[in-house]
């Protein structure tokens, strides 16, 4: 099969694009192949499957390391890139759009800062159940097309069966590639970098409205993953893309018990990344974009200063617009409903209840029926009350049904599949992914993907960045 994958990125921003080659895998074994995504961008699955696995895992030509820095929780280092990814290019899908091919787990780079550039078989399982789980929900997301085992051994803690992931992204344009741009002192690159961010998500923008989008993206995605209980766990600026997709599925998880302290990444010893703090990191984020941006909005410093202010002086606006908006359709209800969300939020963390779990069970109070949500309480007048005063609304119970997953990719579930596929079971990862792709559809025989974990999982359960 013949492949065409343009350059686009390393084209315009040479400067930042290290050209480089996978390691050799010799005996590739594909793990997990996402047939619709592949042909959405023109491939052959069969071939992907047989002759095409060198392809997958970057045998077949030479891609790039992208430069980026970044802020990492809260600390800024001035060259961070991929140290264990590769970019292969660009691929068209049926509408014509340019989406990155880009690798995980394909050795060191030159941006590798002692790491060996491997990936092992869990995490990169782990990218590909809950970026196909984020897109059946609606949220943007980078997606996975592959994951192949590469029978190498990479050494953690313990030896683990290495692996490599395909993923595709509308681009993997970050905060961070902006604010190595700028630190190079180079206002040429700089300006050739927003202008290929522009032509590829934000057509005829200037740079003060490329920034005005991103900002607008993100805060639409930050509430989006907050509507279902997602914590990314690892916000860091190298984290966050120009486009408004989900990037790097390390440490997240989706929570259980609502409660906006949640944190599971084993790394964020203070918090910073917890589940209601979010918002909060996005706009900060933001705020170093606006840093890496400023000569281009104006040769006036403090005028560039007002103007970026300006805008990100929006976010919150954007913020509760998307979260309210949520809320109002997993309520079923319209009009102003804060009281009625404020006072839920706090019965439902005084209860420890389920967040997934309620807002699915709620729709059969509006159908007449409130027990299934109710029973989830140990306040039961608190809830009865709040029941009343909701159903008061006329709520719409079929919308309802729209809106609030069943199925999630629950954290004990992941870890069960993962634990199976590293020893070469993918069938609980199959049964998870029916589950999760298909998250709206309550289905017989399902009910143990839609249970919340243990107690006594949830309490002690972390999160690791996999590298």
């Amino acid at each position: 099969m013949n492949i065409s994958l343009s350059s686009e990125f390393a084209d315009a921003v040479p400067e930042m694009a290290v050209a480089w080659e996978a390691v050799p895998v010799r005996e590739p074994v594909l793990l997990a192949l996402n047939e619709p995504l592949a042909k959405e961008l023109g491939l052959d699955p069969a071939w992907l499957r047989t002759d095409g696995l060198p392809f997958l895992v970057g045998n077949e030509a030479p891609g790039v390391a992208q430069a980026y820095a970044g802020h990492q929780f809260g600390g800024y280092s001035p060259r961070l890139g991929d140290g264990r990814a590769l970019l292969l290019g660009e691929l068209r899908d049926d509408d014509g759009k340019p989406r990155d091919l880009h690798l995980k787990g394909s050795g060191r780079t030159p941006f590798a800062r002692g790491g060996d550039g491997l990936a092992a078989v869990g995490p990169m399982l782990r990218e590909y159940v809950l970026s196909e789980a984020m897109f059946a929900l609606g949220i943007p997301t980078t997606r996975s097309l592959a994951v192949v085992s590469t029978g190498a051994t990479v050494q953690r803690e313990e030896p683990l069966a290495g692996a490599v992931l395909a993923r595709v992204a509308s681009s993997h344009l970050r905060v961070g590639s902006f604010q190595y741009a700028r630190n190079t002192g180079d206002h040429d690159l700089l300006r050739r970098l927003a202008d290929h961010a522009i032509a590829r998500h934000y057509p005829g923008s200037t740079y003060l409205e490329l920034f005005t989008q991103v900002v607008a993206a993100q805060a639409s995605l930050v509430a989006r993953w907050m509507l279902v209980g997602f914590i990314h766990g690892v916000m860091n600026t190298d984290n966050m893309t120009i486009s408004g997709e989900t990037i790097d599925y390390g440490p997240c998880a989706f929570m259980e018990a609502y409660d906006p302290t949640t944190v599971y990444s084993s790394i964020d010893h203070r918090g910073r990344y917890a589940y209601g703090n979010q918002p909060i990191i996005a706009q900060w984020n933001l705020a170093r974009l606006a840093e890496a941006l400023l000569p281009l909005f104006s040769d006036d410093e403090d005028e560039a200063v007002k103007l970026a202010l300006e805008v990100l002086g929006t976010f919150d606006e954007h913020l509760e617009r998307a979260w309210m908006g949520g809320m109002q359709a997993k309520l079923g209800v319209s009009g102003d409903i804060k009281p009625l969300l404020t006072d839920l939020l706090v019965l439902m963390h005084a209860n420890h209840v389920d967040f997934t779990t309620f807002f699915r069970k709620l729709s059969a109070a509006a159908r007449g029926d409130a027990e299934p949500a109710r029973s989830l309480f140990l306040d039961l007048a608190g809830i009865d009350a709040w029941i009343a005063r909701w159903r008061a609304l006329n709520p719409d119970a079929d919308a309802m049904d729209r809106v609030n997953p069943v199925y999630i990719p629950r954290n004990h579930l992941v870890e069960e599949a993962l634990a199976a596929g590293a020893d070469g079971d993918l069938e609980p990862l199959r049964r998870l992914l029916d589950a999760v792709t298909s998250p709206y559809d309550e289905r017989p025989g399902l009910d143990h993907h839609a249970t919340p974990a243990p107690r006594d999982f949830t309490t002690n359960y972390q999160t690791f960045c996999g590298t």
